[in-house]
């Protein structure tokens, strides 16, 4: 009984599809005799069958053409069928920042003794922190700072003074100074790019 109702299910299921899918079927009828479920019309016997190659897309172009040429109505219609256009809305995010200014020097890094600490705009110092101390720079600046050793590159926040050794140009907070490859070092030249 149970193998006649899944027989029952399958055949209804065919017969539902067929109905749902016309134009799928009307699309092999109109095939010029071609039967989609006879393996054999897909071979071709000899060179003499093969048809010249014929592009679709400028077969289209034409039959577009000649239907653009009967009414000016119908024009419309089919470029908005045949010419879909996708417009992508403006980005809302600047997804590269400007670079401002570079500067190219020797940088080092702060960490241990100074955890717990107060930095210069108020925050609390803390391990793992990807900011730094600048002299001159407003506090929150974003800057890249690149390790010229090993081409290491971050971005970090400015939100410290310092570094109080005249030749450097900047004092790592101890997560930057670890994503930089300069914690084992303590100094390294880095090329700084302040972003905008």
């Amino acid at each position: 009984m149970r193998v006649v109702l899944t027989l029952l299910g399958l055949c209804g299921a065919i017969s539902a599809s067929a109905a749902l899918f016309p134009v799928v079927a009307q699309d092999f009828e109109d095939q010029d005799g071609f039967d989609p479920l006879d393996p054999m019309e897909l071979f071709v016997e000899s060179a003499a069958d093969l048809e010249p190659f014929s592009n679709p897309a400028s077969e289209l172009n034409l039959s577009v053409e000649n239907e653009l040429d009967q009414d000016s109505t119908e024009n419309r219609n089919v470029n908005a069928v045949l010419t879909p256009v996708a417009v992508l809305p403006e980005p809302k995010l600047k997804l590269v920042p400007d670079v401002v200014r570079v500067i190219t020097g020797e940088a080092s890094w702060y960490g241990p003794g100074f955890y717990g600490n107060y930095t210069a705009n108020g925050e609390i110092y803390r391990q793992g922190t990807m900011t730094a101390a600048h002299r001159t720079l407003p506090f929150g600046t974003k800057v890249r700072v690149t390790n010229l050793r090993n081409g290491r590159s971050a971005v970090i926040r400015i939100n410290d003074r310092g570094p109080f050794v005249d030749h450097r140009v900047i004092d790592l907070g101890h997560g930057a100074a670890s994503s930089l490859g300069l914690i084992s070092s303590g100094i390294a030249q880095v090329k700084l790019e302040v972003l905008r």
